[in-house]
């Protein structure tokens, strides 16, 4: 694994095993779950274990047409939370008479700045993005790793979840194997 510039030395040790080594692969992420979950029901030691999203890609569903009215009104009601939450901090440390004018001179204040803020935030743009939408990062497959020290075991309790898979997986690890053998003698050795 990389070492990433925001990631403090504690930070990448709880992000690496000893020695690690592939369980299985899964489709998906509940399915990797499911797995190491049925590890921690059968009292194996699964701060040993890890799983890995690997493929990753981005999707963005568009929701909807940005306009300058959702725009305002989308910074107006930041505003007023914003506002809401600077009043209550005032009435606290000042407390006494006048609350609610206070109150509701700082939630107009805020509205009025949130929608300002966020109509310049919008025109700066230049409509490049007149849209809104929702992405999420999401990984093609799901791999669980553990240490060497633990595979076999893993391996064992896993087979008992999903003796079809298990096997599979099984077959496809001595052809793995077998490729790699046939790689290191070469394709004329006999």
């Amino acid at each position: 694994m990389s070492s990433q510039p925001h990631m403090t030395a504690p930070m990448q040790q709880h992000l690496r095993l000893e020695y690690p080594m592939s369980l299985d692969t899964y489709d998906t992420y509940a399915e990797a779950q499911r797995a190491v979950d049925f590890l921690a029901d059968k009292d194996f030691p699964v701060q040993d274990v890890m799983i890995v999203g690997t493929d990753l890609k981005q999707i963005e569903r568009v929701r909807g047409r940005l306009t300058s009215g959702k725009v305002v009104l989308g910074g107006l009601l930041s505003g007023v939370w914003i506002g809401v939450f600077v009043g209550l901090v005032f009435a606290m440390f000042e407390g006494g008479e006048g609350l609610v004018p206070r109150l509701l001179s700082t939630v107009l204040i805020g509205a009025a700045f949130g929608a300002v803020w966020a109509w310049l935030g919008y025109r700066s743009t230049g409509g490049q993005r007149d849209f809104t939408s929702v992405s999420q990062v999401v990984a093609s497959r799901y791999e669980v790793l553990t240490e060497h020290k633990h595979v076999h075991a893993a391996r064992e309790l896993l087979a008992e979840l999903d003796p079809m898979r298990a096997a599979q997986e099984k077959v496809r690890r001595a052809q793995e194997q077998a490729r790699a053998e046939y790689e290191r003698r070469g394709p004329t050795a006999g």
